[in-house]
């Protein structure tokens, strides 16, 4: 046996942790109606487990400024200071709403690639994205339009266009769009939240989603396009500022809202990671379940240089949790 590289450390496995223990805080959230509440559960459990980590890691994708802490801060430094240099891409909750309301498809997830792997989307909140699974990847283009995406996408898959079913935030913005999606003749997936699970359903087997259509959030963007890449499906993304303060912010940064960026800009990175732990049920992953003493968690976790792909079904007895880690859980 010729062995050209000697395994290294997985970093998504100690990353995985992290979305665990976000995911255990903020269950017990769920249909609370409380947004915020839940979120800063979901902050501190992640932060505390970062924190244990080796690695010499900063957030360049996160909720919000220094002066706005204790939300995970962008240039916020984490890990605990020995190991790999990365950049972090975090959200403790995507989907604090669906959490509030008791809603399936909360994830907690973190991206990782090695320094200076991730795009930096400056003052850019918002970005249309067009997201695809491996065998339709060479097929997409953001400057089309819509019925040309899906009639290359349905030739791509060996599909008809009525067979494809496209995932959109259902948003007033995207009235245009879900209209264009019917004309088309695909059929169209309404969520309120969520496009990273979004992005990945495209990317998945089995979900029952071909294609992401539409503006999401930025930072939800560069930590898709993570997952995307190691699973090696196809994605574009273009900011699509929706106000004019935030298009000026964008002009006055240097960014073109008008260029579509590929997954290689969006990711650069080969050395990636990226971990998701479901809160609600959802598409590819199971909500955190409560069993007595024990609650019960799903991930999915992403290494980009191998391409593995695992599926981790964790119990955690809550009792010890409680006593390592007060309250969190």
């Amino acid at each position: 046996m010729t062995v050209t590289e000697r395994p290294t450390r997985n970093l998504s496995l100690d990353l995985l942790r992290g979305t665990e223990a976000a995911a255990l805080a903020a269950a017990r959230w769920v249909g609370l109606g409380n947004k915020e509440e839940g979120d800063q559960a979901a902050v501190d459990a992640m932060r505390l487990l970062l924190s244990t980590v080796p690695m010499r890691a900063r957030v360049v994708i996160g909720e919000g400024e220094k002066d706005q802490a204790p939300m995970l801060y962008n240039g916020e430094e984490l890990g605990t200071g020995e190991g790999p240099e990365v950049d972090l891409a975090v959200d403790p909750i995507e989907g604090t709403r669906l959490v509030a309301y008791g809603r399936g498809g909360a994830i907690s997830v973190i991206a990782a690639a090695e320094r200076g792997g991730l795009f930096n989307p400056g003052p850019g909140f918002y970005a249309a994205k067009l997201v695809v699974g491996p065998a339709a990847r060479e097929a997409i283009d953001l400057a089309a339009s819509p019925e040309e995406n899906l009639k290359e996408i349905a030739r791509a898959l060996g599909k008809r266009v009525q067979e494809l079913t496209v995932f959109v935030l259902d948003k007033p913005r995207h009235a245009r769009l879900i209209e264009q999606i019917r004309h088309a003749g695909a059929r169209v997936s309404l969520h309120t939240d969520g496009d990273v699970g979004g992005a990945l359903a495209a990317v998945l087997p089995d979900t029952g989603i071909d294609v992401l259509m539409g503006t999401g959030g930025t930072p939800e963007g560069v930590i898709a396009a993570v997952a995307v890449k190691a699973l090696g499906g196809g994605m574009q993304m273009r900011l699509d500022p929706q106000s004019e303060e935030e298009r000026w912010a964008l002009v006055n940064s240097g960014y073109d809202p008008q260029r579509v960026y590929s997954l290689e800009e969006l990711c650069p990175s080969q050395d990636t990671h990226f971990a998701a732990t479901g809160i609600t049920d959802g598409q590819f992953v199971r909500g955190v379940r409560y069993r007595g003493a024990y609650a019960i968690t799903h991930s999915l976790v992403i290494r980009g240089h191998t391409g593995t792909l695992r599926y981790i079904e964790s119990y955690h007895r809550l009792e010890k949790l409680r006593a390592i880690s007060g309250e969190l859980y």
